[in-house]
């Protein structure tokens, strides 16, 4: 298995039954990703007991993941290209495991964070191969349901880490969580071996030609994303200068970012992200649905179990109740759409899942301290259920209509951005909620709820819906027409 060979060859060797097996490969890889940037959420306060830590500081933990994470997607075509995509599958699961097992052994706290930035770059790495994947080794009638099994197994993982990893702490202890990602990195690397190519995509031998990694573009997409991250904080604890300034300064990081890009283009280098992309209208309108829907889901998976515990008085373990039948429905949703998304638009699966998550949004308006546990596990429900339309056919609506060279890119762009507007989400919902609580004369120092603190709730819920409605206006110029495939 020294020898180079690309997925076309390797279909040649094992048959059709190849790609299912490259998926299910890259699928654990991602699933190990997946699981280490939201388990770690339910070690943190053992974790801040052990080095007394402020909340402040032990919110690193999943800010340093999430910014590493965010840049390093931007790196994934570069070393496809260069590496081949064994090689940098390989090496990125070595590192998320490496970096697993020095955040479970760690002393001090740095050498936490140090884990941490070392986990959040290989997930990624890793993240943006899938799509790649599905696009280059499927066949046009077989990309639908490909995604939605890939989307069934990411799925799993967030959502049966934190249950696991609950037990996990309890008999073990916070170091534990960190060695969750071990054996899914050890059967990914087992099954890369045997089903993942050697070679770079389009098919060819995976060859330094002496060209670098864009560094510069690295840096200021660092810089930008510190500095959006930090001015939202900022801005969150009420320090408007500061988040003026640092706001300010990710506007001129990205303007910065823009023409450099266009400058290496120009040079005939190889920019960290090819603005080609964003001439083809469909994948900017993707783009844009995938930002707004990063900031919708992650926004809400915050919000959701604030509403529950502070607005309607609910306990921890009643929450988790409600939110346990949305998550099978959600695997379920995603199953059965990909059984029919080959068969219809994905701008009309899009605009479905967006219309069923806006409704899921706009109706918690009607939620109040009378109101029965169903209607909140039905409205999460049909939440998650729009989630399973989005998932299965974002990627493919976004991407089909971009020229095969440009797909590595392409999906390495479309995950930056939903990554992205993630991290916004979780900021934004946090000021809009304080904003309002705070203009109906509220506080959760207050240890009672009421009709001010429902009305404040209500107000952010009806934020996440008109984002979706915006989306679903970007979601309509979506276009299934794919261009030539070349060879994989």
């Amino acid at each position: 298995m020294n020898e180079n060979t690309s997925i076309a060859a390797m279909q040649e060797r094992y048959g059709l039954r190849h790609r299912w097996l490259l998926m299910l490969s890259v699928m654990v890889g991602s699933m190990a990703s997946v699981m280490s940037s939201t388990i770690i959420n339910v070690a943190i306060p053992g974790m801040s007991l052990h080095f007394a830590l402020g909340q402040a500081r032990a919110q690193w933990v999943s800010s340093s993941f999430m910014i590493a994470m965010t840049v390093s997607m931007l790196t994934t075509p570069w070393l496809l290209m260069h590496y081949g995509y064994r090689r940098v599958y390989v090496g990125t699961l070595l590192m998320l495991m490496i970096g697993g097992i020095v955040g479970g052994l760690a002393g001090n706290y740095s050498l936490v964070i140090v884990a941490r930035v070392a986990e959040g770059i290989a997930a990624g790495i890793v993240l943006p191969i899938p799509a790649i994947i599905i696009l280059r080794a499927f066949k046009l009638h077989e990309q639908g349901r490909a995604s939605s099994i890939f989307g069934v197994g990411v799925v799993l993982a967030p959502a049966i880490g934190p249950s696991i990893g609950g037990v996990l702490i309890d008999l073990f202890g916070w170091r534990s969580i960190f060695f969750m990602v071990v054996p899914f990195c050890l059967v990914s690397l087992w099954l890369a071996y045997r089903y993942v190519p050697t070679s770079a995509p389009g098919g060819g031998e995976a060859k330094s030609d002496g060209t670098s990694l864009d560094w510069g573009g690295i840096i200021l997409t660092g810089i930008g994303t510190m500095c959006l991250l930090n001015g939202l904080v900022e801005l969150k604890g009420g320090a408007d200068l500061r988040a003026v300034l640092l706001l300010a300064g990710a506007v001129l990081t990205l303007i910065a970012f823009v023409v450099w890009q266009g400058r290496l283009k120009r040079m005939a280098r190889e920019p960290l992200m090819d603005l080609d992309l964003f001439a083809c209208r469909p994948f900017v309108m993707g783009c844009i649905v995938s930002f707004i829907y990063g900031t919708a889901i992650y926004g809400s998976t915050y919000l959701l179990p604030v509403f529950m515990q502070l607005g309607l008085n609910l306990s921890a373990s009643y929450v988790g109740t409600i939110m346990l039948p949305a998550g099978i429905m959600l695997a379920i949703s995603i199953a059965t759409v990909g059984r029919i998304s080959d068969r219809f638009q994905s701008r009309i699966l899009v605009g479905i899942g967006l219309i069923l998550l806006a409704c899921s949004f706009a109706l918690m308006v009607l939620v109040n301290l009378s109101t029965g546990l169903w209607v909140l596990v039905a409205l999460t429900i049909l939440g998650r259920i729009g989630l399973g339309f989005i998932i299965t056919s974002l990627n493919l609506g976004a991407m089909r209509a971009l020229h095969m060279n440009l797909v590595a890119q392409g999906a390495s762009a479309i995950n930056f951005v939903r990554s992205l507007g993630g991290a916004i989400g979780v900021s934004v919902c946090g000021i809009v909620l304080e904003w309002r609580l705070d203009v109906h004369g509220d506080s959760f120092s207050n240890p009672v709820s009421g009709p001010a603190r429902l009305a404040a709730f209500n107000e952010s819920f009806v934020m996440l819906a008109s984002l979706c409605v915006l989306a679903i206006l970007a979601a309509s110029q979506l276009r299934d027409t794919p261009a030539p495939k070349p060879a994989a």
